[in-house]
């Protein structure tokens, strides 16, 4: 089923309001980013102003990560009963109070509040943003849109990890001490408050989703949202059809995921967190200063090393965003998965050969690289995308809540659990750990995942109420085939 009407926006006006209100949301990945890459070198720093246990330290560097658990699980449903607007303004605010708690914490307990404070704003933050931008968005370049926000995800990262070089020693930090006097771990976790406030103010200005809007019976309200970036024709075709699929709805408990229709998409959105996490992502943000430490290099070189990886993150995750809506959802899941299980089996045998110790850190480096290159192409941005197109309007932000608090236990578990393993298994079996787990993803993928570029998120719960009905439909069911929107 075509569905052109809804994809092409109505002026060249309208795609600068489509572009600068998804631009401009997608700043809470640059918050979740920031908060992520931060730490791993503000923390050589708390350990100078504080002296703390080694099972303190690993609450420091984790407390964000359990204040995001709790944010994502109540995110979703704020999501549905406030709107993803609100929630995003909430969690501007959140995160700004908690970067300002951090910057002048007086006591290790006081930063760690801090800490999981910030996490809980990460949390709203990481399932709201991609949520808010799938609902504004037209079909043809959804994916695109949506992608900014692991896009602002990964600046993130290579912001903060700038933020830390200049506060870490050189004349930046020089006068910043001579101002407040303040030491410069301070200053890289106080910076996060300027992208808090900068979010904040913008999304004053940012209308509500327009199908949040309907589903809460606000149709003049919607139609206002609409008309700057749909025809009046196309308006009216996009509330009949958004009202239509809310009348098959019911309830927004989490029962509601639980029903035979709904558990394929869950299994699809609860499957991609685990595998975006346990694939081994974050022993790379959290960890590639240690990992290339190990190899050879010095301190200097690692950070710099890591600033480089930070780099091909970002110009890969471009690349991505061009690509989404052109060659779609599940070739670039697949591609990138299949590059992650060849690039960690090769840092695997990096570590394995010894007698190699001379290049092993260069090895170890390029297939870290390639490594963050493959995720940041596919798992990275297209998991975000996945789950916020693939859930029915009425449960979408309970959804994506459940399957954000997935992720983000994942991503605690993986933290936690990294440098353990590199003590019981060694760094080899380690990284080949990873790898099987990809290859795994792939599988999943493969067999699971659908494909869901250019049909409206109508379409999609369409499709997925007749393919638990045994129905046909015209081009795919759920968890296989292809669009024919675009075609």
């Amino acid at each position: 089923m075509s569905n052109e009407h809804t994809s092409q926006p109505a002026s060249g006006a309208s795609d600068t309001f489509i572009y600068v209100a998804a631009a401009l949301a997608a700043l809470n990945g640059l918050l979740f980013g920031f908060d992520t890459g931060v730490i791993s070198g503000a923390f050589l720093y708390i350990q100078e102003t504080f002296t703390m246990s080694s099972f303190v330290e690993s609450v420091v560097v984790s407390g964000a990560l359990v204040g995001a658990v709790f944010g994502a699980a109540v995110g979703g449903r704020l999501a549905d009963r406030i709107g993803r607007r609100r929630l995003i303004l909430v969690g501007a605010a959140v995160f700004f109070v908690g970067s300002f708690i951090m910057a002048v914490a007086p006591t290790v307990e006081i930063l760690i509040v801090g800490r999981i404070i910030d996490g809980v704003a990460i949390g709203f933050a990481s399932m709201v943003g991609p949520l808010y931008i799938s609902e504004i968005s037209p079909p043809k370049i959804r994916g695109s849109l949506v992608s900014l926000n692991q896009l602002a995800v990964t600046m993130g990262i290579l912001v903060s990890y700038f933020v830390n070089y200049a506060f870490a020693d050189g004349p930046i930090l020089a006068l910043a001490q001579d101002v407040l006097g303040a030491a410069g771990w301070r200053w890289m976790l106080g910076a996060g408050m300027v992208p808090a406030l900068i979010l904040g103010v913008a999304m004053l200005w940012m209308p509500e989703s327009p199908r949040w809007l309907v589903e809460k019976g606000r149709e003049q309200e919607a139609r206002n949202v609409l008309s700057r970036t749909r025809s009046e024709q196309q308006i009216g075709d996009e509330i009949s059809e958004i009202k239509e699929t809310a009348r098959k709805q019911s309830g927004t408990g989490l029962s509601d995921l639980t029903k035979s229709w709904l558990r394929p998409a869950l299994v699809v959105g609860v499957g991609l967190a685990a595998f975006q996490q346990v694939t081994g992502i974050n022993t790379v943000i959290y960890y590639a200063p240690t990992i290339l430490e190990s190899t050879g290099f010095n301190n200097s070189a690692s950070i710099l090393a890591t600033v480089g990886i930070g780099v091909v993150n970002v110009g890969m995750t471009v690349v991505a965003v061009l690509l989404m809506d052109r060659l779609g959802r599940r070739p670039l899941l697949l591609t990138g998965l299949a590059g992650m299980s060849l690039t960690l089996t090769a840092l695997g045998v990096a570590f394995f050969l010894p007698g190699l110790s001379g290049v092993v850190g260069w090895a170890a480096l390029v297939s870290l690289m390639f490594y963050v290159a493959f995720f940041a192409i596919g798992l990275g941005p297209v998991f975000w995308l996945m789950i916020s197109e693939i859930y029915p309007l009425k449960v979408r932000g309970t959804a994506m809540g459940v399957v954000t608090v997935v992720n983000w236990a994942a991503n605690l578990l993986v933290a936690l659990t990294f440098l353990q393993l590199i003590d019981v298994l060694g760094q080899s079996w380690t990284f080949w750990l990873y790898a099987g787990l990809s290859v795994a993803a792939l599988v999943f993928t493969y067999y699971l995942v659908p494909e869901t570029k250019g049909r409206s998120l109508e379409e999609i719960e369409a499709d997925l109420r007749e393919s638990a009905l045994g129905s046909e439909t015209t081009g795919d069911a759920f968890g296989s085939g292809s669009s024919t929107d675009d075609d």
